[in-house]
């Protein structure tokens, strides 16, 4: 038995592949409270979703999932930040702030595992999502937790971060990167 790439896994856990359409498209925004319910389900599918991964592959940076990975074109994303810190969920978010300070790291994206991508992004943004309640809601995020969150965003808008790497810099094949199992460094200020 070959073993198989790490996008086959993916494709074979349910997540959407690079390639598809929906990953290109701006996903659908929930009307809440309204549509609270079908939050909910597409939540849970996505909760569903990462842990069926989680067992599969473990991340030390953390992971996040946006509902067109999985085959739903609405602005859903759970994040589950490195350790036990609890899941973030985001319905609606938009980047509303970001700081003009940047820093490059490898991002890896489940809808293409093979992959490993060097991608500038701020320090810290603030983000606007909305509650189930119709709240609305802004939270800031940083460093890493900044980069998790900006990237799940993106998938809602159909960005993939290929499209945020810098003009020349292409990803690297997943066996030549080799911060696999580590969190992210940043130095402290």
């Amino acid at each position: 038995m070959t073993d198989m790439r790490p996008s086959q896994r993916m494709r074979d856990l349910g997540v959407v592949q690079q390639g598809a359409a929906i990953l290109t498209e701006q996903a659908r925004a929930f009307d809440l409270p309204a549509e609270r319910d079908e939050a909910e389900r597409v939540v849970d599918e996505l909760f569903a979703a990462m842990d069926r991964i989680g067992q599969v592959h473990p991340f030390a940076k953390g992971m996040g999932l946006a509902a067109p990975q999985i085959g739903i074109s609405r602005a859903a994303a759970v994040v589950q930040p490195p350790g036990d810190a609890p899941s973030i969920v985001l319905l609606n978010p938009r980047i509303t702030e970001s700081c003009k300070e940047t820093d490059e790291h490898y991002e890896g994206c489940l809808s293409f595992f093979d992959v490993r991508g060097l991608v500038p992004r701020p320090l810290t943004i603030n983000v606007e999502t909305t509650a189930q309640s119709g709240e609305t809601v802004t939270t800031v995020y940083e460093r890493g937790l900044a980069r998790l969150i900006h990237h799940e965003i993106d998938h809602l808008g159909g960005l993939l971060y290929t499209a945020r790497m810098n003009v020349g810099v292409t990803p690297i094949p997943v066996e030549q990167y080799r911060q696999t199992g580590q969190a992210w460094a940043y130095e402290r200020s």
